[in-house]
């Protein structure tokens, strides 16, 4: 299936590999062994005793949305596809939006909604494909590339699975060695809606990290011109009525590799530095001492909300505009979610 590079402890490791695609019925194997064993339904496919549920449900996951998606940019065949398929990269928020959407209906939907959202991504990527219109990094001008891609879709989302782990334990302090293991572990079978095999994947955390690293020096990524200006839009809010504060941006281009904050072409001044351990100091006092009702997800309340046989209430609604731009999560008895881009 997927040609990984791999070193002789048999990770995955970075370097320009354009892998393999999944076909329709590889992905449906893979919602069938995700879906497999689950007790109860309604509580999805991790539930609320995991701690994919206990991180997910942090608004504080806000603070790696920024890096997530300049790094999802940086590889070329996830940009190429943004900007001949997509309308969102002018809008930094729609884009937000359609990310979460799918992400946080997988996490706290329920079994068949979380099935749902994987079937319509599928479906949304087979309609996705292309040629590359300039030399990047390591890939010429003209390779063919398709979105369910089997590299490329681990690339984004190991980008997820990493800001998500950075940004929760900037707001709450770090996790323990343990709870990371068990969070990257519990991640794999997000990686399956994906229509990522475990085989594809880093064994453990460590090897994750290493990936990640590898990845980051490796030549199958890189920022094109067109990366480089939808980036800055990005940090900037272009197309937007919420404009990032400076303090977002600094701690965004913070966390970011050098790398790319030089291919970005992101200054990064004292003055930039302050604001970004500024922001890393002060930030954790005031995120514990929200209410629940802020700092927790609208599709987490959602979730509380459908386990004790209850419609979402205003809280939860409110909080679900803001994170994935309507009341409910889609997928759900109400019928299938309208077509959106991705």
């Amino acid at each position: 299936m997927d040609r990984l590079n791999q070193d002789s402890g048999g990770q995955v490791s970075g370097g320009r590999d354009s892998g393999g695609q999944v076909s329709p019925a590889e992905s449906e194997s893979l919602l069938a062994a995700a879906a497999a064993g689950i007790a109860n339904p309604a509580a999805g496919l991790f539930g609320p005793d995991s701690i994919t549920w206990r991180i997910n449900r942090e608004a504080a996951l806000f603070l790696g949305a920024g890096r997530a998606a300049l790094l999802q940019l940086a590889h070329p065949w996830v940009m190429a596809a943004l900007a001949d398929h997509s309308a969102v990269l002018g809008r930094p928020i729609a884009r937000f939006h359609s990310t979460f959407r799918i992400v946080f209906t997988m996490v706290f939907g329920s079994v068949d909604q979380a099935l749902r959202a994987a079937r319509h991504l599928y479906a949304l990527h087979t309609r996705i494909q292309g040629e590359l219109t300039e030399d990047t990094a390591g890939w010429k001008r003209g390779t063919h590339y398709e979105a369910n891609e089997i590299a490329a879709l681990r690339w984004v989302f190991s980008t997820l699975v990493e800001s998500a782990v950075m940004a929760c334990e900037c707001a709450l302090g770090p996790l323990s060695a343990e709870d990371r293991e068990q969070y990257y572990a519990e991640s794999k079978r997000m990686a399956a809606l994906f229509g990522i095999p475990a085989a594809a994947l880093p064994e453990g955390w460590d090897a994750f990290c290493a990936y990640n690293q590898r990845m980051h020096a490796s030549d199958e990524l890189g920022v094109s011109a067109e990366a480089r200006r939808y980036g800055a839009r990005l940090l900037e809010g272009a197309g937007s009525r919420i404009h990032p504060p400076h303090w977002y941006r600094a701690l965004t281009i913070a966390w970011m590799p050098e790398r790319f904050r030089s291919e970005f072409s992101f200054g990064f001044g004292e003055e930039m530095r302050t604001a970004a351990k500024s922001a890393a100091r002060n930030l954790p006092g005031i995120y514990r001492r929200l209410p629940g009702a802020i700092r927790f997800v609208g599709p987490y309340h959602e979730a509380q909300a459908r386990l004790a046989g209850r419609s979402p209430g205003t809280v939860a609604r409110l909080s679900n505009r803001f994170w994935i731009g309507e009341p409910r999560m889609p997928f759900g008895e109400r019928g299938c979610a309208r077509g959106r881009e991705g």
